[in-house]
């Protein structure tokens, strides 16, 4: 027999609904591990993701467990002027903020870009007998059309884009390819970024593929 909650017998503190503020908390909590390199961006993305499916107090508080906690205190409280990066489409990426990385330059050797990250009005990929990732799914973006200029040498530059975003490819092939895949979306929001391709591929490929951002591929299974 379930004993019901009250007074005398609260609710288990694990299974109680959170709260806006408890998701921002947490929230701020993942973007200050971020910048201090305690976690790196897919584990900032994937967790943030967790942040805002949670239901329960119960549910966010695997996410922070292994971080320091703050000024000492158990109980976090995110700034008064602290915006959480809620998930945002179209021409909701468009933000007036400093961009996070204006280059990507690897020599036998990869770097990645992803998470909540923002691209400036122009973004350099150079590759050299290695590999570049951009993630754009959740990136914000400076000015609402962007142009990404790569330049890859035996090697690759692989873009990843969600399906709200405008992308157009210009690149130029030698002995080498850029690609985009099948599954364009058939719609995008008029306001939402254009993102342009350009450069070069020598003896190398440039990939620009759409995919599910990763809560949205959750709810589709």
């Amino acid at each position: 027999m379930v004993e019901p909650m009250n007074e005398v017998n609260p609710p288990d503190h694990g299974r109680m609904r959170a709260s806006d503020a408890d998701r921002d908390s947490v929230a701020h909590r993942l973007r200050e591990a971020l910048a201090e390199g305690r976690l790196d961006p897919d584990e900032h993305s994937e967790r943030l993701d967790a942040v805002y499916r949670a239901k329960t107090i119960g549910e966010l508080v695997p996410l922070t467990e292994d971080l320091p906690a703050e000024n000492g205190s158990d109980a976090l409280a995110a700034p008064a002027d602290f915006r959480s990066p809620r998930p945002v489409y179209g021409g909701g990426r468009i933000v007036d903020r400093e961009p996070t990385s204006r280059v990507a330059v690897v020599v036998m050797g990869g770097a990645d870009r992803s998470g909540s990250w923002v691209v400036p009005g122009t973004f350099v990929a150079f590759a050299v007998m290695g590999g570049v990732e951009l993630d754009l799914r959740e990136a914000r973006f400076t000015q609402r059309e962007t142009t990404i200029w790569v330049c890859t040498v035996m090697g690759g530059v692989g873009i990843t884009v969600p399906d709200d975003l405008q992308v157009r490819v210009h690149g130029l092939p030698l002995m080498g390819g850029f690609g985009v895949s099948e599954n364009t979306p058939s719609v995008v929001d008029p306001d939402a970024p254009i993102v342009h391709i350009r450069g070069i591929a020598v003896m190398g490929g440039v990939g620009v593929e759409y995919k599910p951002r990763k809560h949205q591929g959750e709810i589709e299974e």
